[in-house]
């Protein structure tokens, strides 16, 4: 069954979806990848305020190539998620309350999505440029020497992505795989 969320979430939103869920999003989305994240943290441990809010929010692992004449994005397909394992526990602290990304995550994230009450999606990787059709907005709000690795905050219609860690800390990763084992 297809849910549609509106970003940002709220923690009980959160608690709803369960692994292998297909969700559509709309709503506010913010990119960060590993250069952005490196920065976040660094301002974290100066005690430097965050370029945006993360409280509700979801960040998107995404470095978009550029935007074609007419379009307001270019190809918007997620990046490995690990890279940004060792900075995701602190921000779930803080109150993230999801990711998109591709790929597995550590235990340590899955213990804190479990702890925060988050949840992590997956965008299909290699559709970058059918991703990009939903979103309809993409400003820039940090890091803009970063080129593609700077922070935006987008607006998003229906993007398609599917639950892989959920709150309770089921990993769609480890059930599909012995799913499959068994079949």
């Amino acid at each position: 069954m297809n849910k549609y969320l509106t970003a940002p979430i709220k923690k009980e939103d959160a608690a709803k979806l369960r692994a292998g869920d297909y969700v559509y999003i709309s709503g506010e989305v913010y990119t960060a990848r590993d250069a952005a994240h490196e920065r976040m943290d660094r301002a974290l441990q100066n005690g430097e305020a965050l370029p945006f809010d993360v409280t509700d929010n979801i960040i998107y692992y995404l470095g978009p190539s550029p935007a074609r004449e007419g379009n307001v994005i270019g190809s918007a397909g997620p990046t490995t998620s690990s890279r940004m394992d060792k900075y995701t526990p602190k921000l779930l602290s803080l109150g993230l309350n999801g990711m998109i990304g591709k790929g597995k995550r550590t235990f340590e994230v899955k213990e804190a999505i479990k702890e925060n009450r988050a949840v992590y999606f997956a965008a299909i990787g290699g559709a970058g440029a059918l991703l990009s059709k939903c979103i309809k907005k993409s400003e820039v709000i940090a890091y803009e020497d970063l080129g593609t690795e700077a922070i935006r905050k987008l607006q998003v219609e229906n993007l398609p992505v599917i639950v892989v860690i959920d709150s309770q800390g089921n990993d769609l990763y480890e059930t599909a795989t012995k799913e499959w084992k068994k079949s």
